[in-house]
């Protein structure tokens, strides 16, 4: 079994290197001894490319816990989420301008084949819940210039664009209302901007108003099957035929209640529980439609895992389930760079 390249569609790293008071992002170089994510780990797990999401808390004092199920997150400040997002966009800045050669942002994919031709850790820009933009959108163009290039209008909570889904087990996704007319707006915005929509955290509401709104392929950064796991954050088999249908794509989610059958957050989780969902994804999207998005340094992981220098036994489960290397390079890398390049350039 030859090396795989992991491109993978979701981490945490920047709201973490907030909350851990490192605006210079120095533990990413040194080692982050508590967290998923760090460049060694990174390096050690042949991950060489992601989305590094910004996700606001309300303050440094009253953040909900992002791993705590059965539970309604409350609307945040606006002006706090603003203050946060900044923080987070500067940290991104300092943590790819520091060693370009490590690690590098990208607008592009072209620019992250690029990095990755060149040994250095291709990073896209991801706003997880779109609290910081206002209603006129104006922060959007802002952030957009800072490189942002991927965005979900909602975190598991409601804000001026959409409501989010809370994380329930058992229960649907059919939680609340759609998109406001603002949403809608952000939505036909992020299209003309060529800024990836993401579906995940939305309601199921929500996630058809996207559906109906947007031109393009419906994706979702790091979700899982509903039909293998009935948490309110998997997506049904009814919403992955459609994004089937529009060529869309479903970054894997690694968070233990959202894998594990029986709902429960629990790191004794085998790699099954992740295989079973791959397969389940690949029956309806097809081979062409299925990545990984982990949630490292936001969801509590699998201890086979641990953290991202873990992937590799991941790998190694789906080539002992089977999967080609041809099948398992598309899931590591080539699925996601394919769907940026049509989505984002």
């Amino acid at each position: 079994m030859t090396a795989f390249a992991v491109f993978d569609g979701h981490n945490d790293l920047l709201s973490c290197l907030l909350k851990e008071g490192d605006p210079a992002a120095k533990s990413f170089f040194e080692g982050r001894a508590a967290g998923h994510i760090d460049l060694e780990k990174l390096q050690s797990g042949g991950v060489a490319g992601g989305l590094f999401a910004v996700w606001a808390r309300n303050s440094p004092q009253d953040a909900p816990d992002p791993m705590a199920m059965a539970r309604h997150f409350p609307q945040i400040d606006a002006e706090n989420a603003q203050g946060e997002t900044i923080a987070q966009l500067a940290i991104f800045a300092r943590l790819t301008r520091s060693w370009p050669d490590l690690i590098r942002a990208c607008r592009s994919a072209a620019e992250i084949r690029q990095a990755r031709s060149e040994g250095a850790i291709a990073a896209v820009l991801h706003l997880e819940g779109a609290e910081a933009i206002s209603a006129d959108l104006e922060e959007l163009h802002l952030f957009h210039a800072a490189g942002l290039r991927s965005l979900g209008p909602v975190w598991s909570r409601p804000n001026i664009f959409g409501a989010g889904v809370p994380f329930m087990f058992p229960a649907s996704p059919d939680t609340g209302p759609g998109l406001s007319d603002a949403g809608k707006r952000l939505v036909l915005e992020c299209d003309a901007l060529r800024v990836l929509v993401d579906l995940a955290h939305l309601n199921e509401a929500g996630f058809w108003d996207v559906a109906a709104i947007s031109a393009r392929p419906l994706i979702s950064t790091h979700s899982a099957a509903h039909s293998v796991t009935p948490a309110t954050r998997n997506l049904t088999d009814r919403q992955l035929r459609a994004m089937a249908e529009r060529g869309g794509l479903v970054g894997l989610n690694f968070g233990c209640a959202f894998v594990r059958a029986d709902g429960i957050k629990n790191t004794e989780t085998g790699p099954e529980a992740l295989i079973r969902h791959l397969d389940h994804l690949l029956s309806i999207l097809g081979e062409g439609g299925v990545a990984l998005g982990s949630d490292f340094d936001g969801t509590m992981v699998p201890s086979f895992l641990r953290d991202a220098s873990g992937m590799p036994r991941l790998i190694e489960a789906m080539a002992a389930a089977g999967y080609g290397e041809a099948l398992i390079r598309r899931i590591c890398w080539d699925n996601w760079v394919d769907m940026l390049e049509r989505v984002i350039g």
